[in-house]
């Protein structure tokens, strides 16, 4: 029998915050800045949950090019994000609950710390976490389980009691390999059919309804 949840980790961009027409629009800005033309926006959703420089590689043809590509996406994401970015309905709510309850909450995120904590003060989601993991934490990023187990180790929770949320496949993996429950958030950029290979535990149509899995 499965132990009684006390630990739940979210993923950031697609699950607490909506930030995803900021990030495709920089794909989009910076592409046809580096390349002269922009791939097909699926190339870039199915990275979304992994780091950015992660990503960028997968379209630079050298490290040059790579760089020129991370300024230019972080430029475009700076100037633009306070307007762009906002917390999904119902998000802050839940947060306040899960908190009420005595729930040990995480954050496991792709995104760098300074970008996570703009995103916290525009979101209004300061506080509510006891552990951030992100992208400058460690050296192996989703959908790797270690910034999962970090993120456990942080709050000195077990697997067995704890759940991760998240928008995208990685971090069903990531979660699946790290041994935790995992909870698909619906309301991010996957369809459920891009998600149901990766397996999640428990489907989320709405924040609310993961108080019913507590």
């Amino acid at each position: 029998m499965s132990e009684a949840i006390d630990t739940v980790l979210f993923d950031l961009d697609g699950t607490l915050v909506d930030s995803v027409e900021l990030i495709m629009a920089a794909y989009r800005h910076t592409m046809q800045h580096c390349l002269g033309h922009v791939p097909p926006d699926d190339l870039w959703l199915a990275g979304l949950g992994t780091p950015l420089t992660k990503q960028l590689a997968e379209f630079a043809q050298d490290a040059e090019q790579h760089e020129q590509m991370r300024v230019t996406f972080r430029d475009y994401s700076n100037i633009h994000h306070d307007k762009a970015v906002r917390g999904y309905d119902g998000v802050v709510e839940l947060l306040r609950e899960l908190q009420r309850r005595a729930v040990k909450l995480a954050l496991v995120t792709s995104k760098h710390r300074v970008g996570s904590l703009r995103a916290f003060r525009v979101a209004g989601l300061t506080g509510f976490f006891e552990v951030l993991v992100c992208a400058d934490d460690v050296d192996r990023h989703k959908p790797d389980p270690l910034p999962v187990v970090r993120a456990l180790e942080g709050l000195g929770s077990s697997a067995s009691s704890a759940l991760f949320v998240g928008d995208s496949p990685h971090d069903m993996v990531a979660g699946r390999r790290a041994g935790v429950s995992t909870a698909a958030a619906c309301w991010g950029p996957f369809a459920r059919s891009q998600l149901e290979p990766s397996q999640p535990d428990h489907w989320l149509q709405k924040p609310a309804d993961l108080l019913e899995l507590l």
